[in-house]
């Protein structure tokens, strides 16, 4: 279907930062380009109004060359201007978005791909594993450091205008739907690692917003809790509300005790003396050292448990006793 020009500039100027105007004319690579980079930094989204009727006329096959599939593309200082500046800003990226993956490995992977991106613009494009070997390289020189990113998008951007070619003519086109498949793809692959970088910094100022407020009472506070202290040195006043509560804390303390020296002893609360002795020798003879070589730690760890909790139990039974 014959593309239209005043459909490309509407595209253009609703969703030109996002290259919808390149995804019409079938321009995949710039069209990804653009989205990554907002319209290339918004410069390249103003640029392109004035070569949208000769991308248009390209599109619709009006004045595409027949037989160049076999010369080289001029070198052009924009394109490789454009390859330096997109491979540094997706090696950045990969450093901010991926600490967890090693710098020799993320940082030119990310630089390679990005100045392939931008080589493979319009009816151009290079030789990816070219590219990528001399961002790799420049890397390994520079020891996978974060300055490194400018080495690496240069070599391989001069690579890249080393080995440029044209795309071959003719090349069957995809669907729609497997076009934006792919696109997506590739924006998720760029976007995933800096949301998920974001909501851990997120996540982070937010925990600390939450316990500016707290710092500041206990801060406003201190001169209070001071001076009671001092107050309760001096003998001026009495114990601290805390201090008044604590036998009742005692107590709690005590029956919760209790209850878990019943439960180490297979019992309800509440048992009886007899019950309670009855448990604890036939236990003490379970869990004893000595029969439990091949487990010496649980059964000492068991032996001391049973030991503490009859002593809870039995022992003020027996001083009752007494």
């Amino acid at each position: 279907m014959a593309k239209r020009l005043l459909v490309a500039y509407g595209l253009w100027a609703l969703g030109g930062p996002l290259g919808l105007h390149h995804i019409y004319l079938g321009r995949d690579s710039h069209a990804l380009l653009w989205m990554l980079t907002l319209g290339g930094f918004g410069g390249g989204w103003l640029w392109d109004f004035w070569h949208l009727p000769g991308w248009v006329a390209a599109a619709n096959e009006a004045g595409a060359p027949g037989a160049r599939g076999g010369t080289v593309p001029a070198l052009s200082p924009l394109r490789l201007a454009g390859q330096v500046a997109v491979g540094t800003y997706f090696g950045l990226v990969a450093a901010l978005g991926l600490p967890w993956v090693p710098a020799l490995l993320a940082q030119p992977l990310a630089v390679g791909l990005g100045v392939q991106l931008v080589a493979s613009v319009g009816d151009q494009t290079a030789e990816a594993p070219s590219t990528l070997a001399a961002a790799f390289l420049a890397s390994l020189l520079f020891q996978g450091r974060v300055l490194a990113v400018l080495p690496a998008s240069l070599a391989a951007s001069i690579a890249a205008q080393r080995h440029r070619r044209y795309k071959p003519h003719g090349t069957p086109r995809p669907r729609l739907a497997a076009r934006l498949y792919h696109l997506g793809l590739a924006c998720l692959a760029f976007t995933a690692p800096l949301a998920c970088r974001g909501l851990c910094g997120a996540a982070g100022v937010l925990g600390t917003l939450l316990a500016v407020p707290r710092a500041a009472t206990e801060l406003l506070l201190l001169p209070l809790r001071a001076g009671r202290l001092l107050a309760e040195v001096l003998g001026f006043a009495g114990g601290s509300p805390a201090r008044e509560h604590s036998t009742g804390f005692e107590l709690s303390s005590w029956s919760e005790r209790r209850q878990r020296a019943y439960e180490v002893l297979g019992l309800p609360a509440g048992s009886s003396a007899e019950d309670v002795h009855r448990s604890y020798r036939e236990l003490v003879k379970l869990w004893h050292p000595d029969h439990n070589r091949h487990r010496a730690e649980e059964a000492e760890r068991r032996f001391i448990e049973l030991q503490e909790a009859y002593e809870e139990l039995a022992g003020p039974r027996r001083a009752a006793a007494g």
